[in-house]
């Protein structure tokens, strides 16, 4: 099984309303199979200023072919300027739960 066609992308929002629109849109799309939303802080750098806010996290399990489109999904319903979007590939995983991410998504 190749392995490496599965990937997690991550992103950030400012409220749990943000996270969940960005959720429902990648499901109905079906360019994810699973999304975990987690509360977090962040620290960062934002246009010269030390910044600590309250954010999600969203999980979002995929295909790696899928990425443009989830990126896509992510910016036209985001509300940061400059969101994070990161793709993580997915080097092993167990071949049932891969196999079940190949049968949800389109």
């Amino acid at each position: 099984m190749d392995n490496n066609k599965y990937s997690v992308v991550l992103t950030t929002t400012a409220s749990k309303k943000d996270a969940e629109t960005i959720a429902n849109a990648l499901l109905e799309k079906k360019l994810a199979a699973c999304i975990q939303v987690a509360e977090i802080k962040s620290y960062y750098t934002w246009k010269d200023k030390v910044n600590v806010d309250d954010e999600q996290v969203l999980l979002i399990k995929s295909k790696a072919e899928d990425y443009d489109q989830i990126e896509q999904c992510i910016r036209d319903n985001h509300t940061y300027e400059v969101p994070e979007i990161i793709r993580l590939p997915i080097e092993s995983g167990f071949s049932g739960y891969l196999n079940w991410i190949s049968e949800v998504t389109r």
